[in-house]
């Protein structure tokens, strides 16, 4: 079943990029430099798996591929600016991103602060504005969630929160270590299923079933991630492995060992797998997205 999503997001990736290269300035427009290095950041790869969430939730309440294509690509904008910062010298400190030297590397540091400034700015600008047909108080609405998974009680609060873990850990890590998560990874990933039902209009208790279906999204993701940086290869992550156990990080493995985070991996596929019945289509879409997440190679 992980091969429906898998060709979904496929499918999907050319016109996510396509809308992507609409909206960025062109290389060439001043200042060049800044605007070559965005597009760097952007095009160096990537899943593009928040865009396909915010399409996948859109069209399983009737909102149109187009509009949410567009605000998948401000997303996806967004996502690249905390990629683009959170591997500085000064937070991680990596050389590798989506497979590609990181644009602190390729450009030089001060280039990619600005470049993760302009990026951030444009997703939000393009939430406002776009798609412009549709209706100004969706949009807005989609703005404000976004606006909120980014801030500081979403990810850039958990990354905060991150380096602090990562000096000592707190006195109740595991309830740290989830808060985290929910706010560094999982705000973005629960924002876009809910951008998709914001186009959509949907009412308050579906969008609360979006709220509680992406908080597991975002748990899979991370506790995938924090495995594959124990198992997995840089050749194939596109990040170096092992980075977070030698900087000790807080982490599902560092905390509860891999066969341990395996055990919390499966308890979360149960709840998403419950949640996703309560939905009124695309059921066999999110059941494979679910697989997917439980099941990933990078």
């Amino acid at each position: 079943m992980t091969d429906e999503f898998t060709q979904f997001a496929r499918d999907l990736r050319e016109h996510v990029d396509g809308a992507l290269d609409r909206l960025l300035p062109p290389a060439s427009a001043a200042p060049a430099r800044l605007h070559e290095a965005v597009r760097y950041s952007v095009f160096a790869g990537g899943k593009r798996v928040r865009p396909v969430l915010v399409v996948l939730a859109g069209e399983t309440f009737g909102a149109p591929r187009d509009a949410c294509l567009i605000g998948g690509a401000a997303l996806e904008m967004a996502h690249t600016f905390s990629l683009v910062h959170d591997v500085l010298p000064s937070l991680d400190n990596d050389d590798l991103r989506r497979g590609q030297p990181t644009v602190h590397r390729q450009f030089d540091e001060a280039t990619a602060v600005l470049v993760g400034d302009a990026l951030l700015n444009l997703g939000l600008q393009t939430l406002m504005e776009e798609p412009a047909a549709m209706a100004a108080d969706r949009r807005l609405r989609a703005s404000v969630l976004v606006a909120e998974a980014i801030g500081t009680h979403g990810m850039i609060g958990g990354q905060m929160a991150d380096l602090e873990a990562e000096r000592e850990w707190p006195a109740a890590p595991e309830a740290a270590l989830d808060s985290i998560h929910e706010r560094k990874t999982g705000a973005l990933l629960t924002a876009a299923l809910r951008v998709g039902g914001a186009y959509a209009g949907v009412r308050r208790a579906e969008d609360a079933l979006l709220l509680t279906l992406g908080r597991c999204v975002g748990m899979l993701f991370q506790i995938g991630d924090d495995i594959l940086d124990v198992e997995g290869e840089s050749a194939i992550l596109g990040k170096t492995a092992g980075k977070d156990h030698d900087a000790r990080k807080l982490t599902y493995p560092s905390l509860h060992g891999v066969d341990g985070s395996r055990t919390i991996l499966a308890q979360v596929r149960d709840e998403a797998m419950t949640l996703i019945e309560e939905l009124p289509s695309s059921r066999r879409l999110f059941r494979s997205l679910v697989d997917y997440l439980c099941n990933r190679d990078r």
